[in-house]
């Protein structure tokens, strides 16, 4: 059975806003080893679409940006919207409703499955379906933006933490059990 993690860039003050702050390169270096090593993603449409990013080389890119491209190209990706978004290679739409078609996307699959997006991530704690929850913390305050959690904070337990590069604190957290 696959489990869904998600994980950001977080600020101090709990915000994600990739335009503010990124990843140093060792960070990054994190990201492609996660990203291949995953089964897959769960995106909302407006993250998918600015991932949609990699599917395209850039000239600017060195060899960690085209590693993760490759990664994420390959992986398959399920995308949660209301309307009918262009989609790119290995990308499905998730029909019906959305509780019983991820619970079958999490039997029907092993391995971990990237949850995208604060707000898609929203709605799956809110109904349970997330076992893991990674918060990359940086050392800024941006004071406002979209925050990390969108609903209801769930009960939590940290279970790991670790330093990456100079600046982050990967924070991993899975769901408090009888809260």
């Amino acid at each position: 059975m696959a489990k869904l993690v998600f994980g950001m860039n977080q600020s101090l003050d709990g915000y994600v806003d990739h335009d503010k702050f990124a990843p140093d390169p060792m960070l990054f270096r994190h990201f492609v080893k996660e990203a291949e090593g995953q089964t897959g993603s769960l995106y909302g449409r407006k993250i998918y679409e600015l991932m949609r990013y990699w599917e395209d080389d850039q000239p600017t890119w060195g060899p960690d940006e085209q590693a993760f491209a490759a990664a994420w190209r390959r992986q398959p990706k399920w995308v949660v919207s209301r309307g009918q978004p262009a989609l790119g290679p290995n990308a499905s739409l998730v029909e019906g409703d959305l509780e019983t078609a991820i619970r079958k996307l999490k039997v029907d699959h092993d391995g971990e499955i990237e949850v995208a997006g604060p707000d898609i991530a929203g709605v799956l704690t809110a109904l349970g379906l997330i076992d893991e929850y990674r918060i990359y913390l940086h050392p800024v305050v941006l004071g406002s933006g979209a925050p990390y959690f969108t609903g209801a904070r769930p009960p939590l337990r940290l279970v790991s933490s670790e330093r990456i590069g100079q600046d982050a604190l990967k924070l991993t957290y899975k769901p408090a059990p009888g809260k």
